[in-house]
């Protein structure tokens, strides 16, 4: 069900956005990209040899559900990492990419009206944009709902007044969190499946940066949901667990009744996995060490980046994920200002968010923050992150 009109409500692209602000302005400096969240890592070798070894198969029509193989890889993964047994036949399937499950999601669960009204589907703010889109593409009504530093960067589902809880049919999450790199302790994500229980609404659980992490291991949705993880779908990515976001290869995991109403809905829309790309999933999914030498890289950036920018005020690690979420004042001017003076294009905080008073910019929890993806070469993030540095001190002078 698309509604007219609907889809006119949905947020400009955040790097259309940057695009037309950085656009006819000459960069400053030799251009650096920490605006785009694209990993920049080595290929594993077996990804390549299995996909050379399973080659032919591109010949031949893909299962929707993936290969027993898949299957084994892919629950073997979610035991180890959650601890959560799962039927592979019924409660997990391959997706085109985290993007392509997240978007088809809302289809499934979104009714023509809920308590009298038209469906809701809660959102954080800032979001991943592809909630958005999805959203509106069912026919629900989006509500964003903030994900401020008092709040350690987790939005408040359960401050909503009963109207509108009472209309939800699904709530987005992401944990670690994109931008913020905030990650769901237990007692977060029990007062939200609590919600989800009293309200009868389906828990969206994008948990696409998961083995991205710095200390403890972010806990999972399938680790606090017990069997028969009613009204839980979750979402998986070898994009960022791997550094393959070019596989386009992830999972969707969870209640068996609705990844039976989502394995039919995908039949129609026919997204299969290309066998080949299954093989090499599959032995991406089983394999560990490969997982922890690109943490090990991202440890070692993060570790860079506090060395260069910790002293500025509004420096703070994630918790998880590979993007620094950086207080700046004004998220916008300061991206303005980076690739004027130093070429370091970014992404203003804003661009991922909406204003909650509109026409007041202010009220954008992203308003004052830009987001640096830290996915480049060491070398290169260290010549980015020291003309920012450079940059943001004259400001505090």
């Amino acid at each position: 069900m698309i509604l007219p009109g609907r889809l006119e409500a949905l947020p400009p692209s955040s790097f259309a956005r940057l695009a037309s602000l950085l656009e006819n302005v000459p960069p400053g400096a030799e251009p650096i990209s920490l605006a785009v969240g694209d990993p920049h890592g080595e290929v594993p070798p077996f990804v390549l040899e299995a996909i050379a070894r399973h080659g032919a198969q591109f010949g031949e029509y893909p299962p929707i559900q993936g290969t027993p193989e898949w299957q084994e890889a892919a629950a073997g993964w979610i035991k180890r990492r959650f601890g959560a047994d799962l039927d592979p036949a019924t409660q997990i399937l391959p997706l085109n990419g985290t993007r392509e499950g997240l978007f088809l999601a809302p289809k499934i669960v979104t009714p023509e009206e809920k308590a009298g009204g038209r469906p809701v589907i809660l959102l954080p703010n800032p979001f991943y944009q592809c909630y958005a889109a999805a959203i509106l593409a069912a026919g629900a009504e989006p509500v964003y709902v903030p994900a401020r530093a008092a709040y350690g960067f987790l939005p408040d589902f359960a401050s909503l007044p009963l109207s509108i809880l009472e209309r939800t049919v699904a709530a987005y999450f992401c944990s670690p969190s994109n931008p913020e790199g905030a990650c769901a302790r237990e007692a977060y994500w029990q007062t939200l499946f609590a919600l989800a229980d009293a309200y009868g609404f389906t828990v969206f659980a994008d948990e696409c940066y998961a083995d991205i992490y710095l200390d403890d291991p972010p806990l999972g949705a399938l680790s606090v949901r017990r069997a028969p993880y009613e009204r839980l779908l979750t979402f998986h990515s070898l994009s960022k667990r791997s550094g393959l976001p070019g596989l386009r290869s992830g999972i969707v995991a969870g209640d068996a009744k609705l990844m039976a109403k989502f394995r039919a809905f995908r039949n129609y829309a026919g997204p299969q996995v290309p066998l080949p790309i299954i093989a090499a999933s599959a032995a991406a999914w089983s394999d560990e060490e490969h997982v922890r030498v690109g943490r090990a890289r991202y440890a070692e950036r993060f570790a860079l980046a506090e060395r260069l920018l910790g002293s500025h005020p509004g420096f703070s690690l994630p918790q998880g994920g590979f993007f620094l979420w950086l207080e700046v004042g004004d998220g916008e001017a300061a991206a303005l200002k980076l690739w004027q003076k130093a070429g370091v294009r970014v992404l203003p905080g804003a661009y991922m968010g909406k204003e909650i008073q509109p026409g007041k910019s202010r009220t954008n929890p992203g308003f004052p923050y830009i987001r640096l993806a830290l996915v480049n070469h060491l070398s290169t993030i260290a010549a980015a992150l020291d003309r920012v540095g450079s940059v943001l001190s004259e400001g505090e002078s």
